[in-house]
């Protein structure tokens, strides 16, 4: 399997139950993506994000600036030297 980007894991957790206003922390966002790809494949989370994208376009926007940030904060290469 080919490593994800950050927009591929954004899309992931985009399809999760984990909100913003939870303030999840890094390893939350991490533990959420991790357990939606052991449930689904990433083309199917592209699938739902797409259908959303169409039928809620402005809550998409919001929550898609919200996955792609919460993403880049928990891989972060700084995050990922510290958990070693």
């Amino acid at each position: 399997m080919a490593p994800m980007t950050d927009s591929d894991l954004a899309k992931v957790l985009f399809t999760t139950r984990l909100q913003a206003s939870d303030h999840p922390t890094a390893f939350r966002v991490r533990a959420a993506i991790a357990d939606r790809l052991r449930t689904s494949d990433a083309g199917s989370c592209a699938a739902h994000v797409a259908q959303e994208a169409g039928d809620h376009p402005d809550a998409y926007a919001a929550r898609m600036r919200w996955a792609l940030e919460a993403v880049s904060d928990a891989y972060s290469p700084c995050l990922q030297a510290a958990a070693a």
